[in-house]
């Protein structure tokens, strides 16, 4: 098959070298504002140079892939279905949740597969966890808990734009939640501060956070976050019930360690980088793509499910600046 790209910076440049390798794909058409972004891509992967998403969309591609800035996704994510050509990007949906809602109402009905890039659900961690959920092998659950603690924060633009913390890294542990259990969130407390980057308080963000999210079901989800974590990348989930308890995460390249006398777990270098941890969840999502594209495979991660994540994140962001409980049902009617 034939695959557009539409953003050559870090993650779209990524996507090419993996898309490059898959068996199912056949040719590249890429496209970036910047016309030597574009220019280096088609020369390292042998791709087709197209100048707009307009001319990648009239290139005969099957499927479309969108790497490109934030504010771009919807425009890109509605002109691909429009077009009929299936497409995937990378999260969120949009700037805003209102604007993703208005995504969704412009697709609907519309017949055109949409993947959001929610990279853990092809982690194979996290897949051996939601099979063990599903098979009931853990009993009742009682207490999830789920980590994400950056190495270091993003720069000052970057985090002036994202929307805060809760919008732009807990939204992956809130979708995993969600994933894993097969549960909705019904109401969240969040809370926060601030104890390193001087922007991310002036932006008016938290660099660390906590939130526990009630399921509807009564489990208890617990989400840890940070901007600084001098020890590494650390993405981990803790799932307990009745019967039994398992982690996700729990490797020898786990950036935490051990004071217990006599023990060397874990012994590995540790991740310091999203891409290293996710190298073979980012392979599994896009090879997943190319089976949407084909036909044989629904979206495992449609609008919707991502839209979902993104209420959490309102929830939590409404309750930290209000330092207060905060239902799903509150944020969806404001």
């Amino acid at each position: 098959m034939r695959i557009g790209i539409l953003g050559l910076g870090r993650i779209g440049v990524f996507h090419a070298e993996t898309l490059s390798g898959l068996d199912a794909v056949e040719s590249l058409v890429v496209s970036d504002p910047f016309a030597d972004a574009a220019k280096a891509a088609a020369e390292r992967f042998g791709a087709q140079v197209a100048d707009s998403p307009e001319a990648v969309l009239a290139a005969g591609v099957d499927g479309v892939v969108v790497a490109a800035a934030t504010d771009a996704h919807p425009e890109l994510i509605v002109a691909c279905v429009e077009a009929g050509v299936p497409v995937f990007c990378e999260k969120p949906v949009a700037r805003t949740i209102a604007e993703g809602v208005e995504v969704l109402k412009a697709v609907a009905g519309r017949d055109v597969p949409v993947q959001i890039g929610f990279n853990r659900r092809f982690d194979a961690g996290f897949v051996a966890a939601r099979a063990a959920v599903r098979s009931g092998e853990l009993g009742t659950l009682h207490t999830v808990r789920s980590t994400t603690l950056d190495p270091a924060p993003p720069p000052a633009a970057y985090v002036a734009a994202s929307g805060g913390i809760f919008r732009d890294c807990s939204v992956h542990d809130f979708d995993i939640i969600r994933w894993v259990t097969g549960r909705e969130v019904t109401e969240v407390y969040a809370a926060g501060g601030n104890r390193g980057a001087a922007y991310i308080k002036e932006a008016g963000d938290a660099d660390t956070t906590g939130a526990v999210l009630t399921l509807d079901d009564g489990t208890l989800a617990v989400v840890s976050n940070s901007r600084h974590n001098g020890r590494g990348y650390d993405v981990r989930m803790e799932i307990h019930g009745f019967a039994d308890s398992i982690a996700v995460g729990l490797e020898d390249k786990l950036p935490l360690r051990s004071v217990e006398p006599g023990v060397t777990f874990p012994a590995g270098v540790p991740h310091d980088f999203f891409m290293d941890r996710f190298t073979d969840a980012y392979r599994a999502e896009l090879l997943a793509f190319t089976e949407v594209v084909a036909g044989s495979r629904p979206s495992p991660c449609t609008i919707e499910d991502a839209l979902e994540a993104g209420w959490i994140a309102e929830a939590c962001t409404l309750s930290l600046h209000e330092h207060r409980p905060v239902t799903l049902e509150e944020v969806r009617r404001a």
